[in-house]
């Protein structure tokens, strides 16, 4: 039973005592008794919520050659896949959960055949990898503004620009370092000290504490890798409890999916995490290759039979003349499982609005009136003026209220900690940026309650009521040994936006002048900020409202005259982009590997090495889809570059469509009012209710065949997890098998395109 905290000996100065008098301690005296409290706790603290991380610390795979040539293989999977449905809808996805349970089924299958066995560290920079090599499509921009220069620049806007595999492959090394660097020194701000849930990279962590909880047999190295994996659920359960969420947030579309969290009363069996670990992971083992074959050989039937891609489900006449029509890709609803139906109902919400009210009136009315499917002149690419206008009002509300929020919350706690820098006289410390240095893992030197930890462990429904105190811990932190000095950051920073600008220049020469290069790179250092803690607290990183800021900033220093606007105005939003995704990934990343134990300079250097690849890799692929087939085209649509180059040429000030301004102001306005709502509503019942302004938007300039194909994914999601209330985890493996086998067949279909194998 938790102590009551309102007898405590340790009264702060200047509070009242029992007898409602101000209590005079000395300040020595209580410096004196403070600290002692202070050391019982740390020590409590070390060897009980500590005991995991300490665990994995003795380690030495915290970095190993298998792991990292593992992760780039499953990255190089990814990356083909993300590339491909990348250039169809824009949809990019980092995979760690599928990254985690690949390496650790490879790792068991070769287990007879390795010298030591494969770790949960090991783990962590197999996911890191991966993820870094994974994202690089969009990270790079191949998925959206690279299509929009080599493709859609007008010839007066000095395009099209196309560019060399040698040139592409500058671009993406040029742009994939600075993100990275930029998220190290944020760590000890958003996971350590504001713990911030992370709540994909917790799940990772989660998995993967799973996946290797009980492979070292019987006896005390079996049982004291069952009270590790304990303590560590108990910790990842409060870092989710501790924001309200269960289960993964609505509107994320880009995370990974969260596993529902498991309740303080509830014994893991009935979360389905059960104890025998072998038969677990087999099972999904078996879950992702059934799923994989069956996505594969559909996908290989699609390519002799590509009438499947577009289904007249409600008739030939809507499918032929208003593109109501469906693709019953395994991938797509695999996609639509991972989203959630609060975001896959969204994007149907905005996919009947889009083409099936808008669409007909613009047609009729003759503001659109050239073919539906055209993007100049028909109303596919007058409805996406009307999608623009939504995600900009969206991105503007979040990111404000995103600068506003930190103010509210931790101002206080600043004014505070400065008035009392400044009482005491140590200013100095103010702008202290030195390591711990710590000896091993340990809580950091903040000002804590002196109750002891036993306070503060939610284990009881008692406990519970008293989150907000537990909240006030300091979490624990790796030693200096396995954290990123402040040397390295400094040196790796300048050395990578020094490659950054050499490289653009290189590429685009004086297209865009240096200080355009700077700026943007400032721009994607802050606004990385506030992507990182919008996916710190709510799984969503909004990249693409980042860029769309950015393109508007540079609409206000950049003249329309210039007849470079259009291009400066792309790389400018690209740059800011690439930044803020490569910072949110290390980031959850760092999360999950927080959890584990493992070191973040192992992570920095891990996803350095896959962002290297990535870019490489991801520069490879692009130009190989692009050159063999037709974009934009039948099966690569790119969406998103419609999104980048309409909104370059809206912020530089050409004209818009008959009657676009109007309606696009007016969704702007009501969306507007929609994510304020979302904001006020954020924890409560009708939170899920109010439309999503990214998700509506995304559902009216994709096509409705991808969005339906999405809706059914909500669906399953929804009567698995919600109507049956069973634990997530398997149709996440699902979805991820179903992604997984068309982006990699697709590869064979590229094969076939190549060497024009006939379609039936």
């Amino acid at each position: 039973m938790a102590p009551d905290r309102g007898s405590s000996k340790y009264q702060a100065v200047g509070s009242e005592d029992s007898n409602g008098r101000h209590a005079s301690i000395d300040d020595a005296e209580e410096l004196n008794r403070y600290e002692e409290a202070t050391a019982i706790q740390e020590a409590r603290q070390r060897s009980q919520t500590g005991r995991l991380p300490a665990d994995q610390a003795d380690q030495d795979t915290h970095f190993t050659l298998r792991s990292t040539l593992v992760g780039l293989i499953i990255g190089v999977i990814i990356c083909f896949s993300n590339t491909y449905f990348g250039l169809q809808t824009g949809w990019v996805s980092g995979m760690a959960m599928p990254s985690a349970l690949i390496g650790f089924a490879y790792f068991k299958s070769v287990a007879r055949y390795i010298k030591y066995p494969f770790t949960p560290v090991e783990n962590v920079l197999v996911t890191t990898v991966a993820g870094a090599v994974g994202t690089m499509p969009l990270g790079c921009g191949f998925v959206g503004v690279m299509p929009a220069l080599n493709f859609l620049l007008k010839s007066e806007e000095n395009g099209p620009l196309v560019l060399g595999t040698g040139k592409l492959i500058i671009w993406a090394i040029g742009i994939c370092f600075f993100g990275v660097v930029f998220a190290v020194p944020l760590r000890r701000e958003v996971i350590i000290r504001e713990k911030l849930k992370f709540p994909s990279g917790t799940a990772t962590a989660l998995i993967i504490g799973v996946l290797h909880g009980n492979q070292d047999g019987d006896g005390d190295g079996a049982a004291k890798k069952q009270d590790c994996l304990e303590i560590f659920k108990r910790r990842s359960q409060d870092a989710l409890r501790s924001s309200g969420i269960s289960g993964r947030p609505s509107g994320s579309s880009q995370a990974e999916a969260v596993p529902t969290t498991l309740q303080e009363d509830s014994e893991p069996d009935q979360q389905g995490l059960s104890m025998d670990h072998r038969s677990d992971w087999k099972a999904k083992i078996k879950l992702l290759l059934i799923a994989f074959v069956i996505s594969a050989v559909y996908t290989l039937v699609q390519y002799f039979i590509p009438q499947l891609r577009s289904l007249p489900v409600f008739g030939l006449p809507l499918a032929t003349n208003w593109l109501w029509a469906l693709n019953p890709s395994p991938a797509y609803v695999g996609q639509g499982i991972i989203m959630g139906p609060a975001t896959t109902f969204h994007m149907l919400l905005g996919a009947t609005v889009g083409w099936g009210i808008l669409s007909p009136l613009a047609k009729s009315k003759g503001w659109a009136p050239g073919d539906v499917d055209q993007w100049e002149s028909g109303s596919k690419g007058w409805i996406v003026w009307i999608s623009l206008a939504i995600m900009l009002a969206d991105s503007v509300i979040s990111l404000g209220w995103l600068i506003l929020q930190p103010i509210l919350l931790h101002g206080p706690r600043y004014v505070a900690d400065f008035r009392e820098h400044v009482r005491k006289g140590s200013m100095l410390s103010l702008v202290h940026f030195g390591n711990a240095k710590n000896d091993g893992y340990a809580p950091l030197s903040t000002s804590a309650s002196s109750a002891p930890l036993d306070n503060r462990i939610l284990a009881t429904n008692e406990e519970a009521d008293s989150c907000q105190e537990s909240k006030d811990l300091p979490e624990v932190d790796a030693p200096a040994s396995h954290l990123v000095s402040n040397r390295v950051v400094a040196i790796v920073a300048v050395l990578s936006i020094v490659v950054c600008i050499l490289s653009i220049h290189v590429v685009f020469g004086a297209l865009i002048p240096f200080y355009a290069i700077l700026l943007a790179i400032l721009l994607a250092l802050l606004l990385s900020l506030m992507g990182v803690r919008a996916l710190g607290e709510t799984d969503l990183n909004p990249v693409s409202g980042i860029s769309k800021l950015t393109q508007l900033f540079f609409a206000l220093i950049i003249p329309a005259s210039n007849p470079n606007a259009v291009t400066i105005n792309l790389l400018a939003g690209a740059i800011s982009e690439s930044g803020a995704l490569q910072a949110g990934d290390m980031m959850q990343d760092l999360k999950t590997g927080h959890l584990m134990g493992a070191a973040p300079k192992a992570q920095f250097y891990g996803q350095m090495i896959g962002s290297f690849v990535g870019a490489i890799i991801s520069a490879w692929v692009y130009q190989l889809y692009t050159s063999v087939y037709e974009v934009p085209g039948g099966l690569f649509q790119v969406p998103t570059a419609y999104v980048w180059i309409f909104t370059a040429r809206l912020v530089t000030g050409q004209g818009l469509p008959p009657m676009a301004s109007q309606w696009a102001l007016g969704a702007g306005i009501i969306f507007a009012g929609a994510t304020v709502l979302r904001i006020m509503g954020h924890g409560k019942w009708w939170h899920a209710w109010v439309p999503g302004g990214i998700a509506v938007a995304v559902g009216m300039y994709n096509v409705p065949s991808f969005t339906l194909a999405r809706a059914i994914g909500g669906i399953v999601s929804w009567y698995w997890r919600i109507y049956r209330g069973r634990e997530e985890t398997p149709v996440i493996v699902l979805a991820s098998g179903l992604i997984l086998g068309e982006g990699m067949v697709s590869i064979l279909n590229l094969v076939l395109a190549s060497l024009k194998v006939p379609h039936l």
